[in-house]
């Protein structure tokens, strides 16, 4: 791996983007080993939350590298974008392992396509978030049209989108684009918190919620029905003989995720 940094601690997983001299940039080896980082992660029964963050304390990531795409016809334009949703957006959007996006910075077009993938988003108080595409004569093209509007609403989408305007932490915190906001010093101590709190709990409930939640975006699928099957589906779990049993034991569950 040359652009990201992995480590693990207990059953958290830490993902960090590497490219600091291009304010940790998304260029297209840079997804394929973020790819095959998470899709490790979520395959390995000791990870239970993965946190994604940027090297550095200038950006989470600063945007796509607009060297490599600045030349590319129509049809290498959608290839560019299709591989993209593929290979990682989407990608972490499905993981049944939860993924906690620690915005330190600048979290800019793919950059705060890849926040938005995530779960949840912890943002420091100096983060600074847009979608300045259109002002290159392009749109979001990792989901960002899709995803912004999904969390903030349609109206404050197409402002972000439209005017290419940056929103400061606290203003996205205020609608809804990110669940909490820090102090810059205490943004990896506050995720890793979330992510402690996460992991105490049933993994394969933790996966059929996330399923359940994902699946009321998801044209012609109706969420409540596949709430209904993910819940039934619990009660074949060892998780659900545990939780239960130690709820009637008075004591603190020990979850294997089977």
């Amino acid at each position: 791996m040359e652009n990201i940094l992995t480590s693990q601690d207990g059953f958290i997983h830490t993902i960090t983007i590497n490219r600091p001299s291009k304010l940790n940039a998304l260029n297209r080896a840079t997804i394929a080993e973020l790819s095959k980082a998470l899709s490790a992660a979520d395959d390995d029964r000791e990870t239970r939350v993965i946190i994604l963050t940027g090297s550095g304390e200038k950006a989470f990531v600063a945007g796509a590298d607009i060297s490599e795409f600045a030349h590319f016809s129509v049809d290498e334009g959608k290839q560019l974008s299709g591989d993209g949703h593929k290979k990682l957006f989407t990608l972490v959007e499905e993981l049944g392992t939860p993924v906690i996006a620690a915005v330190n910075g600048f979290a800019l077009g793919g950059g705060l396509e890849l926040a938005m993938s995530c779960h949840m988003r912890v943002a420091s108080a100096n983060a600074k978030l847009g979608l300045p595409e259109v002002s290159l004569g392009v749109i979001p093209g990792y989901g960002g049209t899709q995803r912004l509007a999904q969390l903030v609403g349609k109206g404050r989408a197409l402002e972000m989108i439209t005017t290419a305007q940056m929103v400061k932490a606290e203003d996205a915190y205020r609608m809804g684009l990110v669940n909490h906001v820090v102090e810059p010093g205490e943004l990896m101590n506050i995720a890793t918190s979330l992510a402690n709190k996460i992991s105490a709990n049933s993994p394969t409930a933790i996966q059929a919620a996330i399923r359940a939640v994902n699946a009321q975006y998801k044209t012609g699928v109706d969420g409540f029905e596949k709430e209904i099957e993910a819940f039934g589906d619990c009660f074949n779990s060892e998780d659900f003989k545990e939780g239960t049993a130690a709820f009637l034991e008075k004591r603190k569950a020990q979850f294997s995720g089977s």
